[in-house]
């Protein structure tokens, strides 16, 4: 079952094009992952996908379980089963960061966390933090901790991670990423990981990932290699790398395995 479509999607961000004809589909139970360099498109189509205003859809559709969310608003997104965790997360001072967690489950902030609530607060290393304002004096891990937490509380669908492992420490990585793996097995929910550095691979089973570049989507394979592949040379031979594809597609050649083609994974 597709749980995501991106068809054709054309975004521009204060009258600039910033992605181009991206397309791409998400089934449920599977995390996916996204790697491009920086200024590549990643964080403005995971805002596109959330909806958020910023980010004008000029063309295209993105289609969530069957239905067409082109142009509905965050909210109704949210409602739909979508939710986003930010790059930076920011800082909200006189918020309770439990209060903003009750939110997240429908509680009323006289509630009381239930016991498997509490459990997972503190498997997310964050019962002390209840108490203080959201973000504030948080480091990068324990923000994006944080943040991962309201989002698993919040039952998404499909969440949308944009660099959950950029700022955090080796300890705070793994949790992050043990923690995202269980709620996509145990809830039959998708992921969409942007990452810069691949370690997240490490604690994701993620079957697929796709490469940014210049606006437009390139590949579709294994995170794993392709992360190599990049590691090895770079992201600009994933465009030769599709160049040559397509060119040996055309000419009815037999796809050669190249040592920098992930697509013929």
């Amino acid at each position: 079952m597709k749980l995501l479509e991106v068809k054709d999607l054309k975004v521009k961000v204060e009258n600039k094009i910033i992605l181009n004809d991206i397309s791409l589909s998400l089934k449920a139970n599977e995390s996916y992952i996204m790697f491009g360099p920086n200024g590549s498109g990643k964080t403005t189509l995971v805002n596109a996908i959330m909806g958020i205003p910023l980010y004008e859809i000029v063309s295209g559709k993105i289609m969530f379980m069957g239905e067409d969310i082109t142009k509905k608003t965050v909210d109704e997104r949210s409602k739909l089963g979508i939710s986003i965790g930010f790059q930076n997360p920011p800082e909200i001072t006189g918020v309770k960061f439990s209060d903003l967690l009750k939110l997240c489950l429908g509680k009323d902030p006289k509630d009381k966390f239930s016991e498997g609530e509490k459990k997972l607060i503190e498997a997310f290393k964050l019962t002390g933090f209840l108490d203080r304002d959201i973000n504030v004096d948080f480091s990068g891990g324990e923000r994006k901790r944080a943040e991962i937490l309201q989002m698993i509380f919040l039952k998404p669908k499909l969440l949308l991670l944009d660099e959950p492992d950029s700022g955090v420490d080796v300890e705070s990585l793994k949790l992050i990423g043990k923690e995202i793996q269980r709620y996509v097995e145990n809830t039959g929910s998708s992921a969409l990981i942007i990452t810069h550095k691949g370690d997240i691979l490490d604690y994701i089973k993620a079957k697929y990932a796709c490469v940014l570049l210049e606006g437009k989507s390139h590949c579709f394979a294994n995170p794993k290699r392709i992360y190599e592949n990049i590691k090895r040379c770079g992201y600009e031979e994933c465009l030769t790398c599709q160049k040559r594809v397509i060119e040996e597609q055309y000419l009815g050649q037999e796809k050669r395995i190249d040592k920098c083609a992930p697509h013929n994974t």
